[in-house]
């Protein structure tokens, strides 16, 4: 529908509205039905980038890379049909541009419309999924407390198997059933739609009993491992000695051609960046200088890659007498013990005192960062990556410190996009190693996007 859409109002556009000839002029029955014969071949393509499967629902800015990626394929098949049979399609050139810039756009508007129906459908308790969760893990609390509300989930729980002391005070609505053969004999197969087994029996008749169960009912089945962190990288399914299923768990996906990408990216990018912002980062200068004489650069020791030090370049956003000492020290000084304990929670502070007048207004849109391109480009960091640390701050990563730092650190990151300052440090610290883990180049435009988007609605600035 949205692209008939789009090719109708295309044609519409240059051919009846503009008031300038056509080069071709090609009637409207013989223009719609040519698209429309062609038209299952473009929705083919979009199955191929995988526009139908459930899981590109939760993943909004891959699915508009890839909803652009196939408009554009699409056009180009049918100018590619009309040039193999000698045959003229558009009636002027301008009518494939209008089609495609149409099509994207209705594709996105249809698409965000079914979701809203949807979401407004589950109200009514329409198109809700019945799912039953086994296990006494915390990742079974966390399903129940995220799926507990069905009209916002879609998801409604028939019940959980495991022990009533892991469930949920709050959710008593929920039956709790000891075994999964009770759960299954109260429950029709009917009723449920889904099972997810968030820990695997030391019994592995109990495993098979539920895993049958699904395969005959036809129920969906979904497994949580219990080390949820060794799925989280890069997976591979091998053959070892070409005889032996082995799942291969690498440390992080940004490798070989990844980096290379990756680093070419980063000096392209860093490059165009500091050209553009050159005046910018005159008068930055020149407004410290004058505000608060001192140092217009600050430069402080972190970590990057494999334990690596570096000078990080900073806009000073201190006032000079504060700039470079130690902040417990400082507060010490200032007798505010809460700003200690603050800190030392958090490393950030909400009101931090010994932030200057110019220093809060470059921070407020992250315009302090700026000097780092100089650091991307040198090799020091990365545009995108997890944060660049400091050492006494590597105590917070605990024993996962060698694997946060497989990669560059960058000047933004996941962490900043998901909430900045408002997430206390392990969250940040989860955040980071999530990255590490799951690396993509798409991964890291979704992540340059978003921090557009942070630092206008200035959401976690402190």
């Amino acid at each position: 529908m949205a692209l008939v859409a789009a090719f109708v109002g295309a044609y519409v556009l240059r051919g009846t509205l503009s008031s300038v000839p056509v080069a071709h002029p090609i009637p409207a029955t013989t223009y719609l039905g040519v698209f429309l014969s062609l038209l299952p071949f473009w929705i083919l393509f979009f199955a191929l980038l995988g526009l139908y499967s459930s899981s590109i629902q939760e993943k909004r800015f891959n699915e508009l890379g890839r909803l652009l990626i196939g408009s554009f394929v699409g056009l180009l098949f049918v100018i590619g049909y009309a040039y193999a049979v000698n045959r003229i399609i558009f009636p002027a050139r301008l009518v494939p541009v209008y089609g495609f810039i149409l099509a994207f756009v209705f594709l996105v508007t249809f698409r965000n419309l079914a979701r809203s129906l949807r979401a407004y459908l589950y109200r009514y308790n329409i198109g809700i999924t019945n799912i039953l969760i086994v296990g006494n893990t915390k990742v079974a609390i966390e399903l129940v407390r995220s799926l507990s509300n069905s009209r916002v989930s879609g998801y409604r729980i028939v019940g959980i198997v495991g022990s009533k002391s892991h469930t949920p005070e709050r959710f008593p609505h929920i039956p709790v059933f000891d075994t999964f053969a009770e759960a299954v004999k109260k429950i029709h197969a009917s009723d449920i739609h889904s099972i997810v087994q968030t820990e695997l029996y030391a019994s592995q008749d109990d495993n098979n009993e539920i895993l049958e169960f699904a395969q005959t009912q036809h129920i969906a089945y979904r497994f949580v491992p219990g080390n949820s962190e060794l799925f989280v990288g890069n997976i591979a399914v091998e053959l070892f000695r070409s005889q032996i299923p082995v799942i291969a768990v690498h440390q992080t996906p940004l490798v070989g051609w990844g980096r290379i990408l990756k680093r070419l990216f980063d000096i392209s990018f860093a490059t165009v960046a500091l050209v553009l912002f050159s005046p910018l980062l005159l008068l930055i200068s020149l407004l410290i200088l004058v505000m608060d004489p001192g140092k217009i650069v600050f430069r402080q020791k972190r970590i990057t890659r494999f334990n690596s030090h570096f000078s990080a370049y900073k806009f000073r956003t201190m006032k000079r007498r504060y700039s470079g000492k130690d902040p417990v020290k400082v507060f010490k000084q200032l007798n505010r013990q809460d700003l200690v304990t603050a800190f030392q929670n958090a490393q950030k502070l909400e009101r931090d005192p010994r932030i200057s007048l110019i220093g809060r207004g470059l921070r407020r849109f992250s315009l302090d960062e700026l000097p780092q391109l100089i650091n991307v480009i040198k090799g020091d960091i990365s545009l995108v990556g997890p944060r660049a640390v400091i050492p006494a701050e590597l105590k917070f990563y605990e024993n996962k410190s060698p694997l946060l730092l497989s990669v560059k650190t960058g000047i933004t990151g996941l962490a900043q996009v998901s909430g900045r300052s408002n997430l206390d440090y392990y969250e940040r610290a989860k955040m980071d190693l999530y990255y590490v883990q799951n690396w993509s180049f798409w991964l890291d435009l979704i992540i340059l996007a978003k921090t557009v988007r942070v630092i206008f609605r200035r959401s976690g600035v402190r």
